[in-house]
């Protein structure tokens, strides 16, 4: 799992083949440091259908106001360079997998 920043969002995200799981995220938040082992193992094992990345929003702003993200963690799907997908706050891995099932 990589970070992704607004200079390299459009490359990493926007021109993926693949989906693109995009979680908008901040260091000062519980909840998704909490998601960062679930996300890391969903990189790992879905890693061939679905590219997975963290795009911190205090960094990042002119994405996170882009996409209006205003709670974290925020889950974006991107297929084809569009979001189709939005989720806001953690959730156990086999929730985020049921969620992420009719995007993959």
């Amino acid at each position: 799992m990589r970070d992704v920043t607004d200079a390299d969002f459009e490359a990493e995200v926007i021109g993926s083949e693949l989906p693109v799981l995009v979680e908008f995220t901040a260091d000062w938040c519980p909840p998704c440091r909490q998601m960062g082992p679930v996300l890391k193992a969903l990189a790992a094992e879905e890693g061939e259908r679905l590219k997975v990345v963290q795009l911190n929003v205090d960094a990042n702003p002119a994405t996170t106001n882009a996409y209006k993200v205003l709670s974290m963690p925020t889950f974006m799907v991107f297929r084809d360079g569009e979001p189709v997908k939005a989720m806001v706050g953690a959730r156990p891995r086999r929730r985020l997998l049921e969620e992420l099932a009719d995007v993959l």
